[in-house]
């Protein structure tokens, strides 16, 4: 038995969250705006004025989660819609650091990063549709269709539960269509 006095074996030496291994809101295109305030932009239902280091102020933002709207930057999150550490467990492990990169700041599809109440987002965490939806019920075909697109886009895969719950969820949704572009 180790002596209690000891430090933990791993104290220092923890493995860094999945998260931390995606590089994400960068200013990929140089235009001044990370990737977050890129998406707060192209998805505001009221422009925001956009100011020195492209701070934003003003504007308003639809949830689509659920249905909330608001007008503090604060209040909305940017949502990768399959959360990093989930593609990380479907595949991203594999990539490079600029594919991850890539994925995290993906402007080339708006499915991939959506703006939602902050809350919507803490609450879906990295799960995947079997184990979260949004509270809109309404909304659940769009849900799982941009699912489905960002998973397809960057070739990740499935696990059986998360496949299943698409499946299942899809059967409700028979007028959908999928086009996606796959990143390259």
């Amino acid at each position: 038995m180790p002596d209690q006095h000891e430090p933990s074996p791993t104290l220092g030496f923890e493995k860094p969250s999945k998260r931390t291994l995606f590089k994400h809101w960068v200013d990929a295109d140089d235009d001044g705006c990370p990737t977050r305030a890129e998406v707060l932009i192209s998805e505001a239902t009221r422009a925001p004025q956009v100011g020195a280091k492209c701070r934003l102020s003003g504007g308003e933002w639809q949830s689509y989660y659920d249905g909330a709207t608001w007008t503090q930057v604060g209040d909305v999150d940017i949502d990768h819609m399959v959360p990093l550490a989930e593609a990380w467990d479907s595949g991203a492990s594999a990539w490079n650091p600029a594919r991850r990169e890539a994925y995290a700041n993906d402007l080339g599809d708006t499915r991939s990063l959506v703006a939602v109440t902050d809350n919507a987002n803490q609450a879906k965490a990295d799960q995947d549709p079997a184990e979260w939806l949004p509270s809109l019920e309404a909304v659940h075909c769009r849900y799982v269709a941009e699912w489905t697109a960002v998973k397809l886009r960057w070739q990740l895969t499935a696990d059986t539960a998360e496949k299943n719950a698409l499946t299942r969820l899809a059967a409700n949704c028979p007028d959908t269509a999928i086009t996606v572009k796959k990143a390259t």
